[in-house]
């Protein structure tokens, strides 16, 4: 016998955490980061993103929608992950502690006028938290994408797309869906009039 229930029961957690990203406050940051990413470019500024597993790799995947394309034909726009280079990571890691991952790199790479999205499912991840800071002492701005009470990403951050939900998995869900609305504003802005 086939027992959905935990299946129906997840798909309604689902459904409900994506009717959370309809109300006209979290729409409006959406709009305001949307904005912030399309300055940034237009400054000829980048983009760095990052966060730890799951959102490690919404990192990578809206850092590529970026560079390739989300939908529309357009430019490359500059955009990286540092969840990527494993020699960066380990090295880092090895010789400062995990938790200078991404502060170490934002030293690094980043420079004034770049935007920082920071990604953590509680808010309060360390490596996240430290990048942010990192970036913020160097006139960075700052995106966080975060869940539950959006911890210590929501004080940092210029905007925090908060996923109002303690459920990781349901965040995560949310967090690639808020992904691919920012690079929808950005296709928009970038993509010629004459291309779909």
């Amino acid at each position: 016998m086939k027992n959905h229930e935990y299946m129906t029961a997840e798909i309604r957690e689902h459904l409900e955490a994506t009717q959370t990203l309809t109300e006209t406050v979290f729409l409006d940051k959406i709009e305001q980061a949307a904005a912030m990413i399309i300055d940034t470019i237009n400054n000829g500024k980048k983009l760095l993103l990052f966060g730890n597993g799951g959102s490690a790799s919404d990192a990578q995947h809206i850092a590529a929608e970026f560079t390739g394309r989300y939908v529309r034909e357009r430019r490359g726009l500059p955009a990286i992950a540092l969840t990527t280079d494993t020699s960066a990571l380990t090295a880092i890691g090895n010789d400062y502690g995990f938790a200078a991952v991404f502060a170490r790199q934002v030293e690094a790479l980043a420079q004034e006028g770049d935007l920082v999205i920071g990604i953590s499912t509680s808010g309060n991840s360390e490596n996240v938290v430290a990048g942010l800071f990192e970036a913020k002492n160097r006139g960075c701005r700052l995106i966080g994408l975060s869940g539950a009470d959006g911890g210590m990403v929501s004080v940092i951050c210029d905007v925090t797309l908060n996923v109002n939900s303690k459920v990781t998995a349901r965040v995560q869900e949310m967090h690639i869906l808020v992904g691919h609305l920012l690079c929808s504003a950005t296709d928009r802005m970038f993509a010629p009039a004459d291309k779909p």
